[in-house]
């Protein structure tokens, strides 16, 4: 049997070989492209459902690593492995990347040998940075994802996809120059510590205190929160998830906007202790404050996209207060709500591009009635919608009570601020909704649309069953998570001492 980097290797590395081999595809082969990028995809999450199966929660720091002698002159190594919370974040990358490709068959008729090479190219990509174990390797992923998406965006895109793709480009481009002069600061200044050059995650634990540890901190900070994005830095987002095809606004919802929290996670607040203690309350700050703008923006809109891009503004924004609250229960609940948001985002963007393929509209005034002749449809939808507002029963609760329990204590009118972008989410989501599917009959054509075919039953099936079991069974993924969640809080200077509701305001 593999030992457990050969298995991490191989789902890494499977989907980019396989899209280079579908690049290469003679043009009279083109229609072989999905299928082929669909068994990759497939192929690839067996090896990461094993690490899934096989891994120990009771065992600390990373298992399954691999470290070898890559950049030997700079001190870089290739250096991967996975702890409880990569994990989780590398299955979802796994799990999606089936149903993204599944999800284009029939919307993406150009270029599908470029097209699929360069969905399986981003897959491999994101989950590189969740294995990454060294700087140097975890920007070089880091930067390899942005340009398959860019394509994604600006080749197989809406009306404005130049526009939105060359803003994406510009917005995460801005904030990996600034991790990088960060890397780079931190090498060289370990270098003139210890005469030793590494890039190894391991050597910058608590690296920097003081003014420089404050610059270093903020540095990294604002790359993630563009990419998560916090507010001020979302402008990008709607136009990137509108403008998308849907297989890329699922990979965006489901997995890039969670690298930048991860990126907290991993490398800004270990690494910068004191700093993060600092500028942790202002940053989750501008957290609670996007989730009641995103929710009210969300409410705002008349096109469904837009309105669940939004929603992911929201969703995000509470997710960054429970990862900076250092409280257990909240961060735990912000890794597991990374993965909700995941599921549930991107089954409403599945769901809101099989409505576009249908009537190419993407308008709620367009709609209506629709409930009568796409009943399974309608179901389907309602259940997701469920989930993305936090139902009882359904993944969004858990992650949601979690966050909202753990924040109570510590940052109470934070916990009440993002309380109330939860209750404006089941406003905005079940207006949709009724207006969608129990509105009047705008159009003729909602007649006549036909309900789930075969191939999109195949899509949100997986979807539909994650999120229920994660609603009646959410240990299966908490505990696993358990003692990474320790050890960040333990690296971040331990958990923050409680404040009562007067001495936060002040």
């Amino acid at each position: 049997m593999m030992i457990g980097p050969d298995l991490l290797n191989i789902a890494i590395y499977l989907p980019l070989a396989a899209g280079a081999l579908i690049a290469l595809l003679p043009r009279a082969k083109e229609h072989l492209s999905g299928p082929l990028a669909l068994a990759a995809s497939l192929l690839a999450f067996i090896p990461a459902l094993a690490l899934y199966l096989g891994f120990d929660p009771a065992l600390p720091g990373m298992q399954f690593a691999q470290d070898l002698p890559w950049l030997s002159a700079l001190g870089a190594r290739y250096a991967i492995g996975l702890d409880g919370v990569s994990l989780l974040m590398f299955i979802l990358t796994a799990f999606l990347g089936p149903i993204a490709v599944l999800s284009s068959f029939e919307a993406v008729k150009e270029h599908r040998r470029f097209y699929y090479a360069s969905l399986l190219a981003l897959q491999t990509g994101m989950l590189g940075v969740f294995a990454a174990l060294d700087l140097l390797l975890f920007y070089v992923f880091w930067e390899a994802m942005l340009i398959p998406m860019y394509f994604i965006i600006g080749i197989w895109g809406g009306q404005r996809r130049i526009y939105a793709s060359v803003k994406f480009f510009i917005y995460t481009m801005a904030g990996s120059l600034l991790m990088l002069a960060a890397i780079l600061w931190l090498y060289f200044g370990h270098q003139a510590k210890t005469g030793v050059y590494t890039f190894a995650l391991g050597a910058y634990g608590n690296a920097a205190a003081g003014g420089t540890g404050m610059l270093l901190f903020l540095a990294f900070a604002l790359a993630f929160a563009i990419k998560v994005p916090l507010w001020p830095f979302h402008t990008w987002l709607p136009d990137a998830h509108v403008e998308a095809p849907t297989a890329g606004s699922i990979i965006l919802a489901g997995v890039l906007l969670k690298m930048g929290v991860y990126g907290f996670i991993r490398i800004a607040v270990p690494f910068f202790p004191e700093a993060a203690m600092a500028a942790g309350w202002p940053i989750a700050a501008l957290g609670a404050f996007g989730v009641i703008y995103g929710s009210l923006t969300a409410w705002a809109q008349g096109d469904i996209k837009k309105l669940v891009a939004y929603s992911s503004v929201a969703h995000l924004g509470i997710v960054m207060v429970g990862v900076l609250v250092l409280e257990p229960a909240a961060v735990g609940g912000a890794v597991l709500q990374m993965v909700n948001h995941g599921l549930s985002t991107g089954a409403l963007f599945l769901c809101v591009g099989m409505l576009y393929e249908r009537r190419h509209t993407r308008l709620m005034a367009d709609y209506g009635g629709i409930a009568k002749v796409m009943p399974a449809f309608a179901a389907v939808f309602m259940i997701v919608t469920l989930s993305s507002i936090g139902l009882p029963g359904l993944n969004g609760f858990i992650g949601e009570f979690l966050i909202l329990f753990g924040t109570f204590k510590v940052w109470p009118c934070l916990a009440l601020v993002s309380l109330g972008g939860v209750i404006l989410s089941a406003v905005y989501m079940l207006g949709m909704y009724q207006k969608v599917f129990f509105g009047p009959v705008t159009n003729p054509a909602n007649k006549d649309l036909p309900d789930l075919k075969v191939r999109e039953w195949l899509c949100v099936l997986p979807l539909l069953a994650l999120i229920v079991w994660i609603g009646v069974y959410p240990n299966f993924f908490l505990r696993r998570i358990d003692a990474a969640v320790n050890d960040y809080i333990r690296l971040a200077g331990g958990p923050r001492p409680a404040v009562t509701l007067a001495q936060e305001g002040k």
